[in-house]
């Protein structure tokens, strides 16, 4: 008996070490080929332009170039879930954003089957952690959130606004506000950043949330005037913009951006992209672009985002599940 228990642990210790030095020579190896890292919204959106330049440091410091690949819909669902099936050899990253947390939520709030999990993925890092701010053309005849309120208390249903889809980022950053003020709005859905803040440009729809830095060029040109900001204190690039709560509204909502893996890629692999994320972090290319788009780098590595994930899924659960199906 004991003769099989000495040969079942010589087993499985010769499995471990089998394992360990084949993933060791596997992360020796890699990366081997160009990285591709899925954006699940299409260009000019958040997600989009702070992958973009994070990607260069990341290719300096891995020796390959990062693709890349814009899979717009169902307010990230799609490139989500396509990021979630991927073969987890580190080759497939994502550039995520906190719709990879209230999507699986509002699919369970909903009734849906849900078409990836948060645990299919492995954070990698954060980059950034910008509050939404509330955004409308600057010929509107708003010129305070009061003055918006109003109009959309004397109109309900009438008065319209671009989300990046049914529970997007800005979908719930927007609902967040208009459970708080008891606001019935017509929610005009896109795929992505860029195409929502066009749209308010363009006068198809009358409003927008966003984030202060995907929308900075068109507030300096005096294209775009803003109402309010969902954090907890003033942001400070746009310090004459009074806060949700200040107004008496209470409602934060926070749009990080953040890079994941499929869960299942070699802890050797995910060191070493971690290792390349955080380069990336400091590359000129990329501190200037966040810089340009006066987004503060607020990055956190693996183990501390996935800490603020647990702490994020929490809050956006009962606050999602308190707001109830939202269409």
């Amino acid at each position: 008996m004991k003769s099989m228990k000495l040969l079942r642990w010589i087993q499985t210790s010769l499995s471990c070490l089998a394992f360990a030095a084949a993933t060791s020579a596997q992360a020796q190896g890699f990366p081997d080929r160009p990285i591709t890292m899925i954006v699940p919204f299409t260009p000019g959106g958040v997600s989009d332009i702070t992958a973009r330049p994070l990607a260069i440091g990341m290719a300096n410091n891995l020796g390959q170039n990062i693709v890349i690949d814009n899979r717009g819909g169902a307010g990230g669902a799609i490139g989500m879930s396509a990021a979630a099936k991927a073969r987890p050899d580190g080759h497939t990253l994502m550039m995520a954003l906190p719709s990879i947390i209230t999507i699986p939520i509002s699919d369970r709030i909903s009734g849906r089957p849900s078409t990836f999990q948060m645990d299919q993925f492995k954070p990698i890092a954060r980059l950034t952690a910008d509050p939404t701010v509330l955004a409308v053309r600057a010929e509107s005849k708003w010129n305070t959130l009061a003055d918006f309120i109003r109009d959309v208390k004397a109109q309900p249903g009438k008065i319209s606004y671009s989300s990046s889809g049914i529970y997007g980022t800005t979908h719930v950053a927007m609902e967040i506000l208009a459970n708080a003020a008891g606001l019935q709005m017509i929610h005009v859905p896109f795929s992505g950043g860029g195409q929502q803040i066009q749209a308010l440009l363009a006068g198809q729809v009358d409003a927008t949330m966003q984030t202060p830095g995907a929308i900075a060029a068109h507030i300096a040109s005096g294209k775009l005037r803003l109402l309010t900001a969902m954090s907890r204190d003033r942001v400070p690039s746009q310090p004459d913009v009074p806060t949700a709560r200040e107004l008496g509204y209470d409602g934060e909502f926070y749009l990080w951006t953040g890079v994941f893996a499929p869960v299942g890629t070699p802890d050797a692999i995910v060191n070493r992209l971690r290792a390349a994320v955080k380069e990336g972090s400091v590359h000129p290319t990329f501190t200037q672009a966040m810089a340009t788009q006066r987004t503060p780098v607020q990055y956190l590595d693996s183990d501390d985002f996935a800490r603020f994930l647990q702490a994020d899924t929490r809050r956006l659960d009962a606050v999602l599940t308190k707001m109830g199906k939202i269409e």
